[in-house]
């Protein structure tokens, strides 16, 4: 298996090293996102590039482990880092569609956790979810429905 591809080996590896501590491989990969962000570039179109790698890399960590928990708390992370470094007088739609759908996929992570679960990270969920609205509305309610946001 660890012969044919990258990934394979990635995975092989999570599970050699990383299986027994899900959270503590979450913190890691949280790192490796921050870095990701430090070279978020002033171009628009790089920049959605650049983000949609981290969130290629959120969802191999969700692959990986099959951890709600963990990946609620990355994207969840990914939305607090986007709004510290996007403007908001952006006009590059797919850059705000990148925080619009990473919050409706915790959103809809959140209901399949446990109850008390449910709870911490909807209080987590709504604060991000105000915060972008506030900052983005007047381009988030030309393009996107913001009852499901």
């Amino acid at each position: 298996m660890a012969k044919l591809k990258t990934e394979n080996k990635e995975m092989l590896t999570y599970l050699l090293f990383d299986a027994e501590d899900p959270l503590a491989y979450a913190q890691r990969v949280k790192t490796e996102i921050l870095n990701q962000f430090e070279a978020v570039t002033g171009h628009y179109y790089y920049s959605t590039k650049s983000l949609r790698k981290t969130l290629r890399l959120i969802n191999k960590y969700s692959r990986f482990t099959k951890f709600k928990q963990g990946e609620a708390e990355l994207l969840l992370y990914f939305s607090e880092l986007y709004l510290k470094i996007i403007p908001a007088d952006i006009k590059h739609l797919p850059l705000l569609g990148l925080q619009y759908r990473s919050l409706n996929k915790v959103y809809n992570l959140i209901q399949k956790m446990q109850e008390d679960l449910q709870y911490d990270y909807s209080l987590e969920y709504s604060k991000r979810r105000a915060e972008t609205l506030e900052k983005y509305t007047h381009w988030l309610s030309e393009k996107f429905s913001l009852s499901e946001l």
